[in-house]
This record gives structure tokens, C-alpha cells and sequence, in this order.
């Protein structure tokens, strides 16, 4: 396992004991992020009207179409330590 694998899964056992919920908007990112990460670009079809949790996570993880697996990953592992040290 690869480095950045590694501090990536770690990153995201690190998210789910942070002191405080992150607002919505980070939500929608690290599971962008994550999906983008772990998935690849964004499948499947839009969520419709009526399942507006649904759109807004498509929505976020459509942004990061065509981002590599390790950007994605790097960005997480980054946000996540940004988060540890402002909810601290």
C-alpha cells in the first residue's frame, strides 16, 4: 500500500471522531472527495427533484469529474487536517 493510501484511509477514520459535525457545505466536499477518490468520476444518473440530498452529493462529486484518484485523495487527507485543527 502506497503512502498516500495509507494517510488517505487514515484521514478518513481521522473525519469520523472530529469534536464537532462540519457544516453541510464540507460535508458535500469530503464526500465528494472521497467518492472521487475511491470511485472515479461521478456514474449514474442526476437524482431527481424530490431527493435533494441525492443532487447535491451528485452535484459535488460531478465537479470533480476528470480529478485523479491521488489528487482526490491529497485533497481529502488535506481538508481533513484543515478540520482537526478549526474544530479542535
Amino acid at each position: 500500500m502506497s503512502d498516500l493510501q495509507a494517510a488517505f484511509e487514515r484521514a478518513a477514520q481521522e473525519v469520523q471522531q472530529l469534536p464537532r459535525r462540519p457544516d453541510n457545505e464540507t460535508l458535500l466536499q469530503l464526500y465528494a472527495l472521497y467518492k472521487q477518490a475511491t470511485v472515479g468520476d461521478v456514474q449514474g444518473s442526476r437524482p431527481g427533484v424530490l431527493d435533494m440530498t441525492g443532487r447535491l452529493k451528485y452535484d459535488a462529486w460531478a465537479k470533480l469529474k476528470g480529478v485523479t484518484a491521488a489528487d482526490a485523495m491529497q485533497r481529502y487527507i488535506e481538508l481533513v487536517e484543515r478540520l482537526k485543527q478549526s474544530l479542535a
